[in-house]
């Protein structure tokens, strides 16, 4: 089953977000505790609460970096 291409915007900052907050909580909470013996625990609080924050935050931003990005570059060759 293929989701309608209406949705790319949508699924793109959902995959995004997912996996940055994922890699970015996990780091940060590591850098930030050590490897306690509870890390896993809080890399998993941290993540939620971080991904509540970044979906949203994709999904306002990306538009606007995409018109910059374009604004930076050439337009495709012919």
């Amino acid at each position: 089953m293929k989701i309608h291409p209406n949705y790319t915007p949508l699924l793109f900052a959902f995959f995004m977000s997912l996996l940055m907050a994922f890699i970015m909580s996990g780091i940060l909470t590591f850098v930030n505790l050590g490897l306690v013996n509870n890390f896993i625990f809080i890399w998993l609080r941290s993540f939620v609460i971080a991904w509540c924050c970044a979906f949203p935050t994709v999904i306002v931003v990306a538009p606007i970096v995409r018109k910059i990005v374009m604004h930076l570059t050439a337009p495709p060759a012919k």
